[in-house]
């Protein structure tokens, strides 16, 4: 097959292609940055420098492809971040008609059948809702859940004031996935065949609280008796200022916090939940810990 990417060589991305080259298909993949066109010629696949917000680069980058993946990549200077990822959802959806690509897989999120109150997500329903306009498109959402990997962004917090915590409770049960995972699923569904518009779950661990992420984390940097610590949104706005995050995003995250504090966010997952992924919880506290010390 001819597969067309976009994320760059990002955590999905970068994993996603070379399943897909291990096996034979020719991958094009989408990047904005020139300097990345070197590693992603080292892959063994075709390096595509544009912008996605350039519906002119990306017709001609959809252009021929049996099938393709899209995301939204993320964009921390944008004034209004869902109205940019909603704009950017439009763009595809141009480019996807004139291009003339039947099959596409579009990563999007746990909460995207919400329209509202989940912060970034919600311009994740408005790239739903405006793909579901594309006539004689095959569509595959890929709503995935809370990546392991955002606890990265914890290290300093665990480090030096040893907790962890947001703006949810220790109580609270969180659907987790690997960016690996999704991958993984990524290739296997633009590889099968699917028709009309449909959405599946993905998804590694949908039993662990908030307490048990903090617990095993914490176990894995030594730290067995790690607490999770429920700030309120005031506190965790604060936070993501003050660790230079632009206020917009911060909004955005305390909004999608809250939605999982509610449980919002979960309750259409649990109706429609997927096989699960092989990587754990602990598993990922291995690269947590790996990070920590580096």
């Amino acid at each position: 097959m001819k597969i067309t990417l976009t994320g760059s060589l990002g955590n999905i991305t970068k994993p996603l292609a070379e399943t897909l080259l291990a096996k034979g298909h020719e991958v094009k993949i989408i990047s904005s940055n020139p300097g990345r066109a070197e590693a992603i010629k080292a892959l063994g696949a075709i390096p595509l420098i544009g912008n996605v917000a350039d519906i002119t680069f990306l017709t001609a980058a959809f252009t021929g492809a049996d099938a393709i993946y899209t995301m939204v990549p993320p964009d921390f200077s944008a004034p209004r971040f869902k109205a940019y990822i909603s704009e950017i959802g439009k763009n595809y959806a141009v480019a996807i008609q004139q291009s003339g690509v039947k099959k596409v897989v579009n990563l999007s999120s746990i909460g995207a059948d919400l329209p509202d109150g989940t912060g970034p997500i919600a311009g994740l329903h408005q790239v739903e809702n405006t793909f579901a306009q594309l006539d004689g498109v095959a569509i595959k959402h890929l709503r995935a859940g809370y990546f392991f990997i955002n606890f990265l962004s914890n290290i300093d917090m665990v480090k030096h004031a040893n907790i962890l915590g947001s703006n949810f409770g220790a109580d609270a049960k969180l659907v987790l996935v690997h960016p690996r995972h999704i991958a993984k699923v990524a290739a296997e569904t633009l590889e099968g065949e699917f028709n009309g518009k449909s959405v599946l779950y993905v998804a590694n661990d949908d039993q662990s609280t908030a307490a048990d992420v903090a617990k095993t984390l914490g176990a894995a940097v030594g730290k067995p008796e790690l607490p999770w610590i429920e700030f309120s949104d005031e506190e965790a706005f604060n936070g993501m200022t003050g660790a230079g995050l632009p206020e917009e995003i911060a909004k955005n995250y305390v909004e999608m916090g809250d939605a999982i504090r509610s449980n919002r966010l979960f309750t259409d997952y649990y109706k429609n939940r997927p096989v699960l992924g092989s990587i754990t919880l602990q598993d990922f506290a291995a690269e947590f810990a790996a990070a920590y010390n580096s």
